[in-house]
C-alpha cells in the first residue's frame, strides 16, 4: 500500500504506525499517571515497604494498558 506523501515531499507514518505510536505514547502517560496515583493511594493506606513497590507496579502497569488502549483506539477512529 503505497504511503501518502505530506505537503513538501516526506513521507507520512501509515496508519499502523500511527496506532502503535499512539499506544507507546498512552503507555507512557499512563506510567506516569499509575506511579503518581498508585504511591498516593499505597502511602494513604500505609503499606510497608514490599506491599509498596507491588502495589505502586499493579497501579502502573494497570494505568499504562488502559490509557496505551485508549490511545490507540481514538487513533484507529482517526485513521
Amino acid at each position: 500500500m503505497p504511503v501518502a506523501m505530506g505537503p513538501y515531499g516526506q513521507f507520512q507514518p501509515s496508519c499502523f504506525d500511527s496506532v502503535m505510536m499512539s499506544f507507546v505514547m498512552g503507555c507512557a502517560v499512563g506510567m506516569a499517571a499509575g506511579a503518581l496515583f498508585g504511591t498516593f493511594s499505597c502511602f494513604r493506606i500505609e503499606m510497608w515497604v514490599q506491599e509498596l513497590i507491588g502495589g505502586i507496579g499493579k497501579a502502573m502497569m494497570q494505568s499504562s494498558s488502559t490509557f496505551g488502549i485508549f490511545m490507540a483506539i481514538e487513533m484507529g477512529i482517526r485513521c
